[in-house]
C-alpha cells in the first residue's frame, strides 16, 4: 500500500474512532487540547499560510466530533494557540503543550486528542515528519505511548 493511502486509511480510522466517541468528549479540557493540537499541527514547520490557516479552520468547522463545542469559541481557541506559535514557534509551543497536557487526566480524551492531531495533519494527505514530530510530543506531554499511534 503507497505511503498515501495509508496516510488516507489511518486519518479516516482515527476520524472513525474519535465518533464513535462523541458523547465523552464534552469536557472543557478536551475543547482546550484539542484546539491546541489543531493549532500545533498547523503550525508544525515554524509558519502557517493563509490557506493551511483557513483548510484547518475549516475542518474543525466541519468535523463531526468537535461540534460538541460552538464553532466561534473553538475558532477563538485555534486564533489564540495559532497566535502563540507563530510569534514565537519555541516559547509559545510551551504554552500550547501545556494546553494540550490538559487531557491527561482522562486516557480517553488524551487519545481523541492525539486522534485529532493526527485527522488534521493527515487530511492533506500528508502527514510529514515535522506534524509527526509534535504529536508525538503531544503523546509525551499527554503521558501516552507515540507507538500506540504509529508514531
Amino acid at each position: 500500500m503507497a505511503l498515501w493511502d495509508r496516510i488516507k486509511e489511518s486519518a479516516s480510522t482515527m476520524q472513525t474512532q474519535l465518533v464513535a466517541k462523541k458523547n465523552d468528549l464534552k469536557s472543557g479540557a478536551f475543547r482546550d487540547a484539542s484546539m491546541a493540537m489543531c493549532a500545533l499541527v498547523a503550525a508544525a514547520d515554524g509558519t502557517v499560510d493563509p490557506s493551511e490557516r483557513q483548510r484547518v479552520a475549516q475542518l474543525i468547522a466541519t468535523n463531526e466530533v468537535l461540534q460538541n463545542f460552538p464553532a466561534e469559541e473553538l475558532r477563538r481557541r485555534f486564533e489564540e494557540n495559532l497566535n502563540r506559535l507563530t510569534a514565537d514557534f519555541d516559547f509559545g509551543k510551551v504554552s500550547v503543550m501545556q494546553e494540550i497536557a490538559k487531557a491527561k487526566k482522562k486516557p480517553a480524551e488524551a487519545r481523541a486528542v492525539v486522534q485529532i492531531g493526527i485527522v488534521i495533519g493527515g487530511a492533506n494527505g500528508d502527514f510529514d515528519k515535522d506534524e509527526q514530530a509534535v504529536v508525538r510530543e503531544a503523546c509525551y506531554a499527554l503521558d501516552l505511548p507515540p507507538h500506540e499511534f504509529d508514531l
